[in-house]
């Protein structure tokens, strides 16, 4: 257990970052399962439309942290290139 009070301010913090980097995490994957469903559908401009949006929250996701740039590449790449494949 914490005995210094910076320790215990520490776990304070780190509570709190969690549960805020947690919702980030939720809101991006929210976004992804957005194109992830319009590809399913197979609708093209519906998914073109939710990758739009999904990639500036990716970004905002690797500059707050809670994505590593690759990951972050790593998924848009993909999307893209699935979105790209609809006829």
């Amino acid at each position: 257990m914490a005995n210094t009070p910076q320790a215990k301010k520490r776990i304070r913090r780190n509570d709190r970052r969690a549960e805020v980097n947690g919702n980030r995490v939720g809101r991006i994957r929210t976004f992804i399962k957005k194109v992830e469903a319009a590809l399913a559908a197979g609708d093209k401009e519906a998914a073109t439309t939710a990758l739009a949006a999904a990639q500036p929250e990716l970004a905002r996701g690797v500059a707050k942290g809670v994505f590593h740039k690759n990951t972050a590449s790593r998924k848009f790449s993909r999307l893209t290139k699935a979105v790209s494949s609809l006829g």
